[in-house]
This record gives C-alpha cells, structure tokens and sequence, in this order.
C-alpha cells in the first residue's frame, strides 16, 4: 500500500462535514435555554414548582423545536427544492424572519386553549390540573411531530396541538370524574378540522394550478420557442460566417446581433461590426468581411422578430408586482394581525398599489438587466428572486402564527404558576417569543431535511417558477380563505399547491400523497393518544 492510497478525507469525522454548524447551532440552543432557565426562575416566585417549571420549559421548547422540523421545513421546501436556496441559505433566512417574526409580531397576549375547541368549564378543573393538560398537550403534540418528521411527512401543528389538548382534557375529565367529559370537546370542531383535510389542499391545488399554467403558457413556454429559434439562427450564422460554435458562444448570440444593430450610426455599426470580427478572428479579407456582415446583419434581423425576452420584461414585472400585493396583503392579513395595525380598506388598498407598483418599476429594470443571459438562465434569476421575498414573508408569518401552537400552551402554564389561577388568556413575555423562535431554526436545520425533500422534489419536481408559483397560489388561498372564515391549514395548503404545479407538469407523484393523507387524517387521533398518555404520566409525577 502506498502513502497516497491512504486519503485523509475519507476518514469519518464526527458529526459529519456540517460539524461546526451542528455545533454552533446546539450551542446556541443551549446557552438559550440556560438563559431561558434563569429567566423564568427569577420570573416565577417560590420554590415549590422549580421541577415542574424546568419540565413545562423543555416541553415548550421542545414542541417549538418540532414545529421548525415540520412546519418551518415545510415552508421552505419549494425553494431548496428548486435550487434557489441552499439548506444553510434557507437556515439563515429562517433565523432572521422566524424569529422576526415571533417578537415582532408573535402577540402579546395568546389564548390559553387553542382554537377553542375544549371548553374546560363542562367540568370542574384545577388550576394544577390544567397545568397538566397544557404540558401533556406539549408533550402530545411533539412527539407526533417528531413521528412525522422523521418520516418526511409535512402535517398540521395546529392539528397537532388541538388533538394533544383533546386527549389530555378528556383524560383528566375522565379520571376526575367531575361532569360529562364529552361535552368539553367542541364536536363541530373537529368536523371542520376534518373537513380542512380536502377543503385546504384542493383550494391550494386549483389556484397553483391556473397560476402556474398562466406563467407556463406565457413564459416558460414562450422561452423555449424562443430558444429553439436562436438556436437555429446560431446554426445560419455560423454557416455563413464562418465562425465557430465555441466563437459565438463565447461572445454571445445577443451581443452579435448588437453589434449589427440598424438604429446605430454605420460608422459605428461599422466599427462594433470590426471589434465583432476581430474577436472571431476573421481577419481583414474583404471578400469575408462582406460575408460576415451580410451573417450579422441576418442574425440581427431574426433576433428582432424573435423578441426573445419579451416574456421576460412583460409578464414578470407584472406577476412580481401582483404577487407582492398578494405577499403583503397576506402579511397585514395572518403575520401581522397581532399588532392590531387595524388600517382601513383604503389604507390598505394604498399600500398594496405602492408596493406593487415599486415591484413593477424594479423587476421591469432587473429584466432588462439580463437581455444578455441565455433565456433559460434570465427566467432561473428572476423567479429565484421572486422566491427567496416569496420564503422570507412566509417565515415571517410563520413565525407570528404557528409559534402559538407551542406558546399558546406553555404561556397558559406559566401564567398559572405565576398567578396561581386559570385566565381567560395570558400575557407572553418577549423572551418566551425569542427563546421559541430560535428553536424553530434549530428544529430545522437538525430535523428538517426529510420534509424539505418530500415537500421540495418528492411530490414534483420544482424550479424557481414553479416553485414561486405554488407558495404565491398558498398565499393567495390563506388570504382567501381567512377572509371567507373558510377552515383551511396552510400545510395542506402548499402541499396541495405543490401538487397543482405538478398536474400542469404532468409529473404529480400521487404516490406520495397516500402517506401524506394518513397522516393528516391520524393526526387528531395519535396526538390525542400521546396527549392522554402524557397527563397521566404527568399527573403521577407530580
């Protein structure tokens, strides 16, 4: 054996290549949570709850955690999908706007149980008791998202949450043995729940589906007309020039129809026509000069018919500045509704003219910009763009929604241990937002790969188009849906979009979707199970 045949690189490194960024992230998990720790005991007075208070606190963080593993994953899975983000780009994205979003906008003030469904006053209920239910619930809802995520399956956390708290009250109502514990659940919500399982991804679907085929039809459709137009007017060129394929390609087929541009003076054409030759080393030869000239001039009259990136500098500009209006309506409608910003219809009508009309102006700009790219190369640049704004609203109202899903909770148990007493809702102090945003980042960059991937290239195949396509169509559906008062999750939303695009692709994998269903459907009642084994447990403990 010889000393080259030994490589370094093959030998196992711990924690694999990412290493450093496991352990910069668990790190600063951990010095959170320490600081999470030493906050909420000076926080809460006493000695008498420090165990049960550490406890709610790892169950609080934990479920946030998972919600960054599923929710958030799933969120920004078309994007790492279709190549416009890496994994580590959609981590930093997620850092910045998640936890934005959770301070800035998570609420000051968050029901104590979530979406109404269990009404704790059928029975008689303890303040302790109620405790109980809220941690069994954060128990419940984690685990079954961490189920999920490590099978790739992208669910609802709000489900999650509402199951773990139905299971967990009923238990407690069952071993009290005080009152009816079926009349704590609220039936009717639970058939909307249900309903929400084809109501959301069917929704998602035809929106993404019209939009998609819209940009399919009258871009990326039109792009590759275009294309195998300048390719053939690459091959007339080249055969009646006399230049290569690697001369043309180097300077470009759009440059060379610049340099024969009519709109120029001749002298100048003339000379843009001489720096053109001499950069295809065609020399001075009269009889080629005249040749070559008549090849530019052909290829710049085609190239004029062609309009190549007509589609480009028409229909996106206006598809950016429609979808920024929708982005941000979406944003003043679910991310930032906890600020009670309360603009009225024509405020708001004004600031989504402005922001699309901005958008218009800049994405008309940029489009022009990249005249001299391929086409292929123009249209990836500027949906990826549209994608990454697209992402970065989507976490922001992430993070000021679905966070409650672990807040809501934990904030309830720690306003009991507080105050000694159950309310109708309770005040969320800022480090809680800050502490439970930062495990949604963690949760996805240790969890997430495995719902970004089944979100991302297992449903469909994604491209920055299709990709913007699907998460504008989520948007679109939100805001419809919230103003409609519809039932509607935004999980079963995007993954109904995802699938849309695929219809017009024809590359659906409906395959996927058999376990994808059965989990949304099991969602309710596994969380529910864990939940009840969870008070139980709790209840022994403590």
């Amino acid at each position: 054996m010889t000393e080259n045949s030994i490589q370094p690189q093959s030998k196992p490194t711990f924690l694999g290549q990412d290493r450093w960024w496991h352990l910069s992230f668990g790190s600063i998990m951990l010095i959170v949570l320490i600081g999470f720790l030493i906050w909420a005991k000076a926080y809460i007075p006493g000695d008498n709850h420090s165990f049960l208070l550490i406890t709610a606190i790892l169950l609080g963080v934990f479920m946030a955690f998972n919600i960054g593993g599923n929710d958030v994953a799933n969120s920004f899975g078309t994007s790492v999908g279709a190549g416009t983000l890496t994994m580590k780009q959609a981590l930093l994205i997620a850092a910045v706007f998640e936890v934005a979003g959770a301070v800035i906008a998570g609420g000051d003030v968050t029901e104590t149980v979530r979406s109404g469904i269990v009404n704790l006053e059928a029975i008689t209920v303890n303040p302790m008791d109620f405790v109980y239910i809220m941690m069994a619930a954060l128990f419940g809802a984690a685990i079954w998202l961490l189920i999920a995520t490590k099978f790739g399956l992208p669910v609802s956390t709000t489900h999650s949450i509402i199951g773990a708290i139905v299971g967990a009250s009923l238990t407690v109502g069952l071993l009290s043995g005080n009152g009816d514990p079926l009349a704590m659940v609220q039936w009717d919500q639970i058939g909307q729940i249900a309903a929400s399982w084809i109501l959301s991804p069917l929704l998602g679907g035809i929106i993404a589906y019209f939009l998609f085929g819209f940009i399919k039809r009258h871009i990326l459709l039109y792009n590759e007309k275009a294309d195998r137009r300048l390719s053939q007017l690459k091959q007339d060129f080249i055969d009646q020039s006399g230049a290569t394929d690697e001369d043309v390609d180097r300077i470009g087929l759009i440059q060379l129809s610049a340099y024969a541009n009519a709109r120029l003076p001749k002298e100048e054409s003339n000379a843009l026509a001489r720096e053109a030759r001499a950069a295809l080393a065609m020399g001075d030869d009269p009889s080629a000069e005249a040749k070559f000239d008549h090849a530019l001039r052909q290829l710049d009259k085609g190239v004029s018919e062609v309009q190549a990136h007509r589609a480009l500098t028409v229909w996106v500009p206006l598809i950016a500045a429609i979808g920024s209006m929708i982005i941000t309506g979406m944003l003043l409608v679910k991310g930032l509704k906890n600020l009670h910003l309360e603009f009225t219809t024509v405020q708001t009508v004004f600031i989504l003219l402005m922001i699309g009309t901005l958008v218009w102006f800049a994405m008309s700009i940029f489009a022009s910009t990249l005249k001299g790219k391929n086409l292929s190369r123009a249209t990836f640049i500027l949906f990826s763009w549209m994608q990454v704004f697209t992402a970065a609203a989507f976490a922001f109202s992430h993070g000021s929604n679905d966070i409650a899903n672990a807040i809501g909770p934990f904030a309830a148990v720690l306003d009991v241990l507080k105050t000694g007493e159950v309310s109708e809702a309770a005040v969320v102090p800022g480090v809680v937002l800050f502490a439970f945003g930062v495990a949604l980042v963690v949760g996805l960059w240790f969890i997430g790969r495995n719902v970004i991937r089944t979100v991302g290239t297992s449903l469909t195949k994604m491209h920055p188009s299709s990709g913007y396509a699907a998460e504008l169509a989520a948007a679109m559906t939100v805001m419809l849906a919230s103003q409609l008062g519809l039932p509607v999750s935004s999980t079963h939303i995007l993954i109904g979009a995802v699938l849309g695009v695929g219809m017009v692709n024809r590359a659906a994998n409906w395959k996927m979707m058999r376990p994808i269903g059965l989990a949304w459907v099991i969602t309710l009642p596994v969380a529910a199970i864990i939940g009840a084994l969870g008070v139980i447990a709790i209840r022994a403990i403590f």
